[in-house]
């Protein structure tokens, strides 16, 4: 039996997917999640998972470089991002990652099928777009972009945090371990470091101090 966690925050397109791999994939166990906390959660909650589909851009701040941080804790799982993107930085920076393959959303069910079996199979799936996308960029520079969300947090540097990322991060501002996190959240501290991960991603920081001190910033300019 395989288990496969398909997250995406379009319904439809969840469902449609589901309904391709259950056909032609002999005994799958297909779970839902529309938000990157509700995979992380049934990733934990079903392991062992076979395959996490993630969609790039989904809520939870996901990113090919935050999935960095994800890979070690889950051994037995293979990765691939799903996307509307077909960019050649994207494509590359989910490779880079060290994620086992990259699936666009133009692709036919059958391409996508067949990705999906590649992976299971133990083999890195590299779309054929992508010698399209170089070609439609070979005029630009070949090295990974930064994290998109890798803008000067202001204002609105806290928007774009999950509510539990928020949790996380206050609890880290007050100086909690990431096992005294895992106990007062009720997580798995694997969850507990992916989160943390994801949080000092997205607000640009280093380290735990630099995050209790940005975020004292911004609840002051926020109280003004």
């Amino acid at each position: 039996m395989s288990r496969i966690v398909v997250a995406d925050d379009h319904g439809l397109y969840r469902r449609g997917l589901r309904s391709a791999l259950t056909a032609v994939i002999p005994n799958a166990e297909i779970f839902e999640a529309q938000n990157f906390d509700t995979a992380v959660f049934l990733l934990e909650d079903k392991a062992p998972v076979a395959l996490a589909i993630l969609d790039l851009h989904m809520p939870g701040l996901l990113t090919p470089e935050v999935l960095v941080d994800v890979l070690p804790n889950y051994p037995a799982t293979r990765f691939v991002i799903i996307s509307g993107s077909e960019t050649r930085s994207d494509i590359l920076a989910t490779l880079s990652a060290g994620l086992h393959g990259y699936i666009a959303k133009s692709q036919s069910d059958e391409e996508v099928v067949h990705a999906v079996q590649e992976i299971l199979a133990g083999r890195i799936y590299v779309p054929a777009l992508l010698s399209q996308a170089s070609e439609r960029q070979r005029m630009q520079p070949a090295e990974i972009p930064a994290p998109r969300n890798g803008r000067p947090v202001g204002m609105g540097g806290l928007d774009g945090l999950t509510q539990r990322q928020r949790a996380v991060l206050k609890l880290m501002a007050e100086g909690f371990s990431n096992k005294e996190i895992a106990r007062e959240l009720q997580i798995a501290e694997a969850t507990t470091k992916i989160h943390v991960a994801a949080v000092m991603r997205h607000l640009g920081v280093r380290n735990r101090t630099e995050a209790a001190v940005l975020l004292k910033t911004l609840l002051t300019k926020r109280a003004n």
